[in-house]
């Protein structure tokens, strides 16, 4: 059992010709352990003869697949019960997050052991009642290494690292675990230096003494440091060369990682994912593919890992294609997967695609978890099916904050800036608070209704009332509202604004203005945020050829010259226009001057077919 061979366990206790109560009690504890638990369950009901063991680890066992009215029924009929017993349950309790179930059981034990007090203390040390949990310290009749090891970890986690420290010299005797705890304590705290002396006072280690400081010193950039350590490990395992990997991908050190790599022994499953992690951050989405393929093993998480990274990096429909394959010859897809996939439909948008996304989510229940209907709802709401986008909102399980930034940001990006305004106020309704993304889709709104005055309500409201700190989005939002219906010279005081509260004005802001003076030509102060525009991005061929328009339109011939000029040294191309329409589940991609489409000539004659008709019904 304890290596997993659950049925050949199995084919032997059956073999038996006598069986005592040790042998079914083993048995059933197997199962448990190994995750069988309705063999568990039938093979306790036609157990012949229970003992306290037998109960006992029936208790463990239930509360271990949280079954914890069962448990508790199963305790409350049991003929007599031991020291042990009591502590199933509260453990049972503690596993399950149930601590106040947990102290009232250890408040009704006829006796207890330290076991018992230190199962409480470490929940209560893991919820934060640090108060409580150090009145049951001082309550102890006896305590062991783990009570003050328990404490130590409470007190450290909670920045009392002085106090943790005190307590760690009054121990009397400290095993490895305990010199472990004060260690990630320091870690833990920005106190490497003194973790580090810690370190090297220790009599002995462990492997996660190597691990914690290895990964300690990674973590904050004494990359050098670590692989010092690492050289000095007496016992190198994954995890301390996942730790070291980790730490380069992280610096940005991706191709020293990857040499890294190239002498470990342990490679496994995770170093490979970091190793595609890490080259998808720097966008060498080609090597992160070949790394995918060279892969011994390819479990859920590389999968999906590689599926993000291809949608992170404009890759999406070779993003779907992995997913496709994913589905032929790889690992269930998972929540994580769908999560990924329902991004890159938004993105495209692809919602033909989507939709058969949808129809498995519902498929393998995975619409019940709140993160994955967030993805389907922001799916539709991208894709512009704001009914099916408050179908799914509808069908939700649970609403957190993001399932309704989803629905207000969809409509104000379609231009339904009133829908959106409701639904804001329905939000106001409920127990949650509304964050940065809940206002760039209110303020989004309030522009694309022209609510103005709405508009600067719900800035002030944000700012003042809820107390979120404005971003370079929602002035953004509050230019392109004033600019758009003529009001530059406010938008102009907000832009100021944000110089007072410590932004820098970014490219959509200004970018926003300078659309703002296009149409109300107001060419002036158009001039000055073009030019802010090209200080911060030199290349951005749009606003080189509106402030040609601009200068042209005033009769500054010369002016315009001189900006298409700059644009030619500077080798900036505009772009060309693109569009794109689905059908049949296969992306179309027309661009402005190109003929290469394989269906250009069919689509050719129905334009000049529809030309006709035009002209016949002008007639």
């Amino acid at each position: 059992m304890r290596n997993g061979l659950v049925e050949e366990a199995r084919t032997l206790f059956d073999e038996m010709p006598h069986r005592n109560t040790v042998t079914w009690n083993s048995m059933i504890r197997g199962y448990f352990q190994n995750g069988e638990f309705d063999q568990a369950i039938s093979l306790y009901d036609q157990i012949p003869n229970r003992d306290l063991f037998s109960y006992n680890t029936m208790i463990g066992g239930l509360m271990q697949f949280g079954e914890t009215d069962s448990a508790k029924k199963l305790f409350n009929q049991m003929p007599f019960k031991d020291v042990v017993s009591w502590n199933s349950m509260i453990a049972g309790y503690i596993n399950n997050s149930l601590i106040s179930e947990a102290f009232v059981i250890f408040k009704q034990m006829p006796a207890r052991n330290v076991i018992s007090w230190n199962l409480v203390m470490s929940g209560l040390v893991n919820i934060g009642s640090l108060d409580i949990a150090e009145k049951l310290f001082q309550e102890m009749p006896n305590r062991d290494i783990a009570s003050f090891t328990i404490m130590i970890s409470g007190l450290a986690s909670m920045g009392r690292i002085i106090e943790a420290r005190g307590l760690f010299e009054e121990m009397l005797e400290r095993d490895v675990r305990a010199w472990n705890t004060m260690l990630v304590g320091y870690i833990e705290n920005d106190r490497l230096d003194i973790a580090v002396g810690l370190f090297f006072k220790m009599q002995e280690w462990d492997l996660d003494s190597w691990n914690e400081m290895i990964n300690g010193l990674v973590s904050n950039q004494r990359i050098n440091d670590g692989v010092r350590l690492f050289t000095e490990m007496p016992g190198k395992s994954s995890r301390s060369w996942n730790s070291i990997l980790l730490g380069l991908i992280r610096s940005g050190l991706v191709e020293e990682a990857h040499a890294f790599f190239e002498k470990s022994p342990f490679n496994d499953v995770v170093s490979w994912t970091n190793l595609i992690i890490g080259y998808f951050e720097l966008g060498k989405v080609g090597m992160a593919i070949r790394l995918f393929k060279l892969m011994p093993n390819q479990d859920e998480t590389s999968w999906n890992a590689t599926i993000f990274g291809l949608g992170e990096n404009d890759e999406g429909e070779e993003g779907l294609k992995l997913f496709m394959r994913m589905q032929d010859c790889g690992p269930r897809p998972d929540k994580a997967t769908f999560t990924s996939v329902l991004t890159i439909c938004s993105t495209l948008p692809s919602l033909d695609f989507g939709k058969q996304v949808h129809g498995q989510i519902i498929k393998t229940g995975f619409d019940h978890i709140t993160a994955v209907s967030n993805a389907v709802i922001t799916m539709y709401a991208r894709c512009g099916s704001m009914n099916s986008a408050l179908l799914g909102f509808s069908y939700a399980p649970n609403h957190d904050i993001v399932s309704w930034n989803s629905i207000i940001c969809g409509f104000a990006q379609h231009g339904n800036g009133k829908e959106a305004l409701e639904v804001f106020k329905k939000l106001r309704l409920t127990s949650l608070k509304a964050d940065q993304i809940t206002f760039v889709g209110v303020l989004s709104a309030c522009s694309h209704a022209g609510l103005i005055e709405q508009g600067k309500y719900y800035f002030n409201f944000m700012k003042y009332k809820c107390f979120i700190k404005p971003t370079s989005e929602h002035y953004t939002c509050m230019v392109d509202l004033l600019g758009r219906f003529g009001f530059i010279e406010e938008a102009m005081n907000f832009i100021n604004q944000m110089r007072t509260d410590g932004i820098e004005p970014s490219t959509s802001v200004w970018g926003a203005l300078v659309g703002a003076c296009r149409i109300h030509r107001n060419f002036e102060v158009g001039e000055i945020a073009a030019e802010k525009v090209l200080q911060i991005e030199p290349y951005n061929a749009g606003v080189y050829l509106i402030l040609a328009e601009m200068y042209l339109t005033t009769g500054r011939r010369d002016d315009a010259e001189r900006v298409l000029v700059r644009m030619k040294e500077r080798d900036v191309k505009k772009q060309p226009g693109c569009s794109w329409i689905e059908v049949n589940n296969s992306v179309n991609v027309f661009l402005a001057g190109d003929g290469s489409h394989p269906e250009f000539n069919r689509v050719c004659c129905v334009l000049d077919l529809l030309y006709m008709e035009m002209e016949v019904g002008f007639l």
